[in-house]
């Protein structure tokens, strides 16, 4: 399967870039993978689309403020921007720099008066390996001092504060990139399906370049994912699997938490609760084990995101659904629209 299969056309005029207020009033577009038609609704019309005894899985990670700006001295001060991937390899960090032709191995890079970095190193994949002048321990300070939320670059001008790339239940810190499915909730709408029956539990994974990086191979099975650092505790395990043995539906919100429970299903189609990392990248052929619904929003041609979403519901109907979208000015990517498969 080539990754060429999943490029479609998407009018530039309908990638969101401020999300809608409040966070539950985007539209939702819910797929289903019988023959029922697409029906188009709105995020708060969740409660009476879900079932009683569903149980929604959601991803706590916490979005850090890693995007930094600073200046290269050697250069005249020429301005650079990095983005902290939250990959310590030894004592540096691995970054994404533009222009990263410029950060060579041993250029100075000056965020202010009380940061700078050396770049110790070049990787292959373009890279860069940045050792800060302080403690590891104090580095997350020094983020929440200086450091802007890391919007994807086809956010332009955005009016968004930081927190609204953010979930409202946002934990455990440590993700480049939001879970963006689940930045429509609102404690509003977790006490209105709690009211009807809906469950809610939490795992836990740090977004970085396996689930934004570009798939730059002609082949998927040629594409390499990054690892990414996920949790899944043993009581949330328990309650899932006594869930699923009683045929309620796991309903994933999100990619992230998709690949946690996709990731932690065991021969017999239990969970098995572990702190770990996952490469699992799904794409059409996969065998699906754990989850039965997924929320999930627009995504990006030729992403590993499409991808695992044409996995589960075909590639046929996710394009058409697409094309519908399209027609409809759906809003899509980070700050835009959902869509509930089921």
């Amino acid at each position: 399967m080539r990754t060429a299969d999943f490029d479609y056309d998407l009018p530039r005029g309908l990638i969101a870039q401020n999300p809608v207020v409040p966070r539950d009033r985007s539209r939702l577009m819910v797929l289903s993978r019988g023959s029922a038609p697409l029906a188009h609704k709105h995020f708060f019309d969740l409660p009476e689309i879900l079932r009683k005894g569903d149980v929604l899985v959601l991803n706590d990670t916490k979005v850090l403020p890693a995007r930094l700006f600073g200046t290269l001295p050697e250069t005249g001060g020429r301005k650079v921007e990095v983005l902290l991937l939250n990959e310590a390899v030894g004592p540096f960090q691995r970054v994404l720099a533009k222009p990263a032709k410029k950060l060579r191995v041993g250029c100075k890079v000056v965020f202010d008066d009380r940061l700078t970095a050396e770049v110790m190193g070049v990787e292959g994949d373009g890279t860069r390996l940045l050792g800060f002048d302080c403690p590891p321990s104090d580095l997350p300070r020094h983020l929440d001092r200086i450091g802007h939320a890391p919007l994807p670059p086809y956010i332009k001008g955005s009016r968004a504060s930081g927190d609204r790339y953010q979930t409202i239940y946002a934990r455990d810190p440590g993700s480049s990139a939001a879970p963006t499915a689940g930045l429509h909730f609102t404690e509003e709408l977790f006490s209105r399906l709690d009211s009807v029956g809906v469950r809610v539990e939490k795992v836990t994974l740090h977004v970085g370049r396996g689930t934004f990086q570009d798939v730059k191979a002609d082949r998927l099975q040629d594409h390499i994912m990054h690892a990414e650092h996920f949790e899944l505790p043993k009581d949330v395990a328990d309650r899932l699997n006594r869930a699923k043995e009683r045929g309620r539906r796991i309903v994933a919100v999100g990619s992230t938490s998709v690949r946690v429970l996709e990731s932690s299903t065991g021969h017999r189609g239990r969970l098995i609760p572990q702190v770990s990392q996952t490469e699992l990248f799904i794409y059409p052929g996969y065998q699906w084990k754990f989850v039965d619904a997924m929320i999930t929003n627009f995504h990006l041609p030729k992403s590993t995101l499409l991808m695992l979403v044409c996995s589960f519901a075909g590639k046929d109907p996710v394009f058409r659904a697409y094309a519908e979208a399209v027609r409809r000015q759906y809003r899509f990517f980070s700050f835009g629209d959902a869509m509930l498969i089921q």
